[in-house]
């Protein structure tokens, strides 16, 4: 018993200090053209799954012509440039761990999905809302109003859907996102500033 009772101890403070070296010394996977580590994919699902579950809220607005083209309008305007319009795929998104979906762009296994328009559209809305930590899907929650955002998923859960010809000619008409991410101009240092 002594035994068990020494190895369970020794178990608990060794185990930490293991995990904790192998974190602080510069091994973990984190950048973006790192592998993953194992398993990954399932750690990091179940919870924002259960979370986005436990969340999730509907909607009395309606697929209709007004909104699926302010959807059409803030998708263009604020998701194309990580996840870029049907034909026109988004450099920067591309660049992201994991990479940004292309959210206009049918499945490969199934061509009857476009984008996430086999997910509930409060999944969607909860994405926007939210953001996604570790990914570089940003909250929405101060930028849009709540009727933009139910739009926004709207248009995206009726993406596999025929569109009325406004939002088809939105889309046509949209710019290519960028094929990089902008360059910044230097900010003046602050010795220039005092001149």
């Amino acid at each position: 018993m002594g035994r068990f009772l020494l190895g369970f101890i020794i178990g608990i403070v060794l185990v930490p200090l293991a995990v904790l070296a192998y974190l602080t010394y510069g091994r973990v996977p984190v950048a973006v053209s790192d592998a993953p580590f194992p398993y990954e994919h399932q750690l990091v699902s179940l919870p924002l799954d259960a979370r986005i579950q436990k969340d999730m809220v509907g909607t009395h607005l309606e697929p209709d012509q007004t909104n699926l083209t302010a959807g059409a309008r803030i998708y263009i305007e604020r998701c194309s440039t990580c996840h870029g319009l049907h034909g026109k795929s988004a450099a920067i998104g591309e660049h992201m761990y994991p990479d940004a979906p292309q959210l206009l762009e049918p499945h490969r296994n199934d061509p009857t999905i476009v984008g996430v328009s086999d997910d509930p559209v409060g999944e969607t809305y909860w994405k926007v809302e939210n953001g996604i930590r570790l990914t570089g899907m940003p909250s929405f929650k101060t930028q849009l109003s709540d009727i933009e955002i139910w739009q926004v998923s709207i248009f995206l859960a009726n993406a596999s859907k025929p569109m009325p010809p406004a939002v088809l000619d939105l889309l046509n008409r949209a710019p290519a996102p960028p094929a990089e991410a902008p360059i910044q101009p230097p900010s003046p240092s602050p010795a220039s500033e005092d001149q």
